[in-house]
């Protein structure tokens, strides 16, 4: 490496590409470390972007970016991306209010070509782009980017049938093969393709082809090459993306970088004589080139401040246990008493607590990949033969399931409970993370339970609740740290329907639903500081409703006030609106909640404070609703 660094100077493709090929090594070993750095001290997504600093390096320095169309799935491996595209020096507020996503976004950079949040949809846009530059005459080639386990998603094989399908010329899928999505990938796909690249024998034969051909006149090659491609029936991984409709390339070294600049050359020219769709296999250690995220991958994936020299993360702030905590050892309770109960995870077993209940039921516990369609109706198999499974998926990953929980589930009537992790504000992660709509999309499913606990103590019951519970049922709750209260020792189910008046008063009623429920009650004790008498009722329930206490309420109060950690449009607000549309009473209600507006990462107490979630804003709200 020279002594003058490389970076600084570069911001954007075509910087890199003026460089000389034998620099490129020194700019991806500067990206690595940059990103270490940075990363050390904002947090963020490390392991995967470290293993994708060469793809990506490789990809702008020989490809027209951004003509040629970049797509990247899930956005965990875009950091050297975003540093190669004009982002560098804004890494100081990744994620924070004002600052750049975490994400891929169209609207941060013109090289951010496709939105990425979720896994496995680089291919299906990437196609999109390519199929629609043939349409308008353009030979620029639309590349996908995908690993992190985006390829166990079952959209990311409808795009390659399709693509195959096609014969989409200018379409290449780079597949980024590090046998890690954020837990170790799962699944028959990932088998396959490590017991491949592994024989022994595969490796053997690839040697003596190569040595065979070598030695051939010019006239045999092409009968000898045909019998190489015979011998990938039995040892090569290229034979499913082949009967596909791809051409297969690879495996080749992702982490070096003159063998990946070399591929990618061969594969441009492969796309402008008409050879695509081209699919290149990668492989790569996720973490690679810093030691700590190496051994430690998973722990590295989404990280906040750390030491980059020891790699040792900065002392957590003693608090009270985090929603996931209480989640998984209540379901482990639980499943001690019921040996029918099964927990499914969608490969985010850490992230939502599962992988402490799959070291104490490991035969009872299931990861099924990036596969959110499969995990649900295959908890609804499970629940067709008398288990009782519990698939715990992020609020914005289980919209990708609709369809399978209002047909193979509700319309089924069938016993599965849903535990709704990271429901409401989520923070840095941004809009493509919020969970701000299961309300909505579950409360108008038939047959569905919607219920939301107060505290961390009251998601014990309610997770008995919705266990024993003969039918579909769904538990919210938010990410992190619950409110300090103490934990029951013993776990009693709540009477189904039925909300919590926590406070009475006749002046004005505040219906609260799930985190809103504390900072309502404290809101009251400040309005009757003003001589109100303000009662707070914690709903509990979206569906159905305690319509008998609503309903009191809204008679004895006459004004009413909803507050709720979710979109305005048909949330726990507009829940109560239909039944006092239905029982032919009219009070003046206001429905506090999520504006409907994209809203963007920050900070979660600012944001929630500027929405007027804090007991200041909602005793605010009734205030005004009271002055009408």
């Amino acid at each position: 490496m020279t002594a003058e660094k490389l970076l600084p100077g570069i911001h954007c493709p075509e910087d890199l590409r003026r460089l000389p090929r034998e620099a490129l090594p020194q700019v991806a070993a500067e990206l690595r470390e940059e990103i270490v750095e940075r990363v050390s001290r904002t947090g963020g997504h490390l392991a995967s972007s470290l293993g994708a600093v060469e793809l990506i390096t490789g990809i702008h320095a020989v490809f027209d970016t951004p003509e040629d169309r970049l797509v990247l799935d899930v956005g965990h491996q875009g950091y050297p991306h975003k540093m190669l595209t004009g982002r560098r020096e804004d890494f100081g507020r990744i994620g924070k209010p004002d600052g750049i996503a975490k994400f891929l976004r169209r609207a941060e950079s013109p090289y951010d070509h496709f939105g990425a949040g979720h896994a496995g949809t680089s291919i299906s846009a990437a196609l999109g782009m390519a199929r629609a530059m043939q349409h308008m005459g353009s030979d620029r080639a639309a590349i996908a980017l995908i690993g992190d386990g985006g390829m166990t998603a079952g959209m990311a094989f409808e795009a390659l049938n399709h693509a195959g399908d096609l014969k989409q010329k200018n379409l290449v899928v780079v597949l980024n093969d590090n046998e890690m999505s954020i837990s170790p990938n799962v699944g028959a796909l990932s088998s396959y393709l490590s017991r491949k690249l592994s024989n022994p024998m595969a490796r053997r034969l690839k040697g003596w082809a190569k040595e065979f051909l070598d030695t051939l006149p010019g006239d045999m090659v092409q009968w000898a090459q045909k019998a190489e491609e015979s011998l990938k029936v039995f040892f090569s991984p290229g034979l499913l993306f082949e009967a596909l409709g791809f051409r297969y390339v690879g495996p080749i070294q992702g982490h070096r970088l003159e063998v990946v600049l070399e591929t990618f050359e061969n594969v441009r020219q492969m796309i402008r004589n008409g050879d695509g769709p081209v699919l290149v296999h990668a492989l790569t250690a996720k973490g690679h080139g810093y030691e700590a995220a190496e051994q430690d991958p998973v722990k590295y994936h989404g990280v906040g401040v750390f030491d980059p020299v020891s790699g040792e993360f900065a002392p957590r702030r003693p608090g009270p246990p985090k929603y996931q905590d209480v989640f998984a050892e209540t379901l482990i309770r639980l499943a001690r008493d019921d040996e029918r109960i099964v927990a499914i995870t969608a490969a985010m077993a850490d992230g939502t607590g599962l992988s402490r209940f799959a070291e104490v039921f490991p035969e009872r516990f299931y990861d099924v990949g990036i596969a959110e369609q499969h995990a649900v109706t295959f908890a609804a198999g499970l629940a067709c033969e008398g288990m009782k499974p519990v698939p715990a998926i992020y609020s914005t990953f289980l919209q990708r399931a609709f369809d399978q929980v209002a047909h193979d589930v509700c319309l089924q009537n069938l016993d599965v409970t849903f535990a709704i992790d990271r429901a409401g504000i989520v923070g840095a992660d941004g809009s493509t993370h919020q969970g701000f709509y299961d309300v909505a999309y579950l409360r108008a499913l038939p047959n569905m339970v919607v219920m939301a606990p107060k505290d961390e103590n009251e998601l014990q019951h309610m997770l008995r609740t919705a266990v024993e519970h003969r039918g579909p049922a769904a538990l919210r709750f938010p990410r992190g740290g619950g409110f300090g209260v103490p934990l029951d020792p013993e776990i009693k189910a709540v009477p189904l329907g039925e909300a919590e008046l926590l406070r009475d008063g006749d002046d004005a009623a505040i219906l609260a639903l799930g985190t809103l429920v504390h900072p309502a009650v404290e809101a009251a004790v400040e309005l009757g500081g003003d001589g109100l008498r303000v009662a707070v009722l914690n709903a509990r329930f979206a569906k159905p409703l305690d319509a008998e206490r609503i309903l009191d309420l809204a008679r004895r109060c006459g004004v009413l006030l909803t507050v709720e950690e979710h979109s305005v449009q048909g949330g726990f607000g507009a829940a109560v609106l239909e039944l006092l549309a239905a029982s032919g009473v009219s009070v003046p209600v206001r429905c506090l909640a999520i504006p409907d507006a994209v809203v963007e990462h920050g900070d979660p107490g600012t944001q929630k404070a500027a929405f007027g979630f804090d007991p200041e804003g909602i005793a605010t709200a009734v205030r005004q609703l009271l002055a009408r």
